[in-house]
């Protein structure tokens, strides 16, 4: 996987601190919530329709600092947190959600130091979360087939983190064709077709590494699952999404609220065996017609 970045963590981190500074991006908020993300820039303006705002009037200021506009509306002004930054950024492809991303480093657990196989790279956002988890001693290989979508992840990953990660490796074309030999000890897969890969990573996935796949659909979902239990050579493959659900709460009127981010995708995780053993099977009685006539999966 390369050699592990000797770095400071917090130059790996992504995390500004101390006065605001040109060139770095920042978040404008008004008082009804609205989010307006600004690069600033010396000498630079940000239009709305209340007045502009003087990005002088913000460089130099601590961070949670407000300014008004022209036309007398405050901003607050924040650097964006990970979560944010993720689903506002620029994107080729569709990005990891933050509650699936936050869900994937644990289920997966990912930690410091660990050596990640990432596949497919889409825009970064699951990129930046695990080159965060691994620290300065881990290393991140991701694969993108698509050359656009690896580089605007590239632009995104870089425009986080203020530069190329030196934790970072990503590859252009198909994980099993340059997958390699190197061990690693943690698998996550974003693609269409995950089974496609599982006999390769069986190959260079340590004993007690875990392998987790993020899929869309419940297709994907029962053939990613029937695969690991055919092949062989890991645990039991468990399945689950993740939902949130964000609440109103002001004086007596305490309510869900309506804007629910609810399905975005399936995890698949599992983790491998010890060369040549297999897990002592399953004691389950499958549904009726789970595998009749009309399945078409492995058997």
């Amino acid at each position: 996987m390369g050699e592990p970045s000797t770095e400071h963590p917090a130059v790996l981190s992504g995390v500004r601190l101390g006065e605001l500074r040109a060139g770095e991006r920042i978040t404008l908020t008004d008082n009804k919530n609205r989010r307006h993300s600004v690069l600033l820039a010396e000498g630079g303006r940000f239009h709305t329709t209340k007045g502009a705002v003087e990005h002088d009037e913000l460089i130099g200021q601590p961070e949670g600092t407000v300014v008004t506009s022209v036309g007398g509306t405050a901003y607050l002004a924040l650097r964006p947190l990970l979560n944010e930054y993720t689903v506002t950024m620029p994107r080729g492809a569709q990005v990891i959600y933050p509650k699936d991303a936050a869900q994937i480093a644990m289920t997966a657990d990912i930690f410091p130091g660990a050596r990640v196989v990432e596949a497919g790279a889409g825009s970064g956002a699951l990129t930046c979360t695990l080159l965060r988890a691994v620290g300065p001693t881990g290393r991140v290989r991701s694969y993108e087939r698509r050359e656009d979508f690896a580089a605007q992840a590239r632009k995104n990953v870089e425009a986080f983190f203020g530069g190329p990660h030196p934790s970072w490796d990503l590859r252009v074309g198909d994980l099993v064709e340059n997958l390699g030999d190197q061990p690693v000890d943690r698998v996550v897969l974003d693609m269409l077709a995950p089974w496609e890969c599982v006999d390769a990573l069986a190959e260079v996935l340590v004993p007690g590494g875990v392998l987790c796949a993020y899929v869309a659909t419940t297709t994907q979902l029962a053939r990613t699952v029937e695969t690991l239990r055919v092949r062989g050579g890991f645990t039991e493959p468990e399945a689950g999404e993740t939902l949130i659900r964000a609440w109103h709460a002001e004086g007596l009127a305490v309510r869900p609220r309506h804007d629910m981010v609810g399905h975005t995708g399936f995890l698949v995780t599992a983790r491998r065996l010890a060369p040549g053993v297999n897990a002592p099977p399953r004691k389950r009685r499958p549904a009726p017609g789970a595998y009749g006539e009309d399945y078409t999966g492995p058997r």
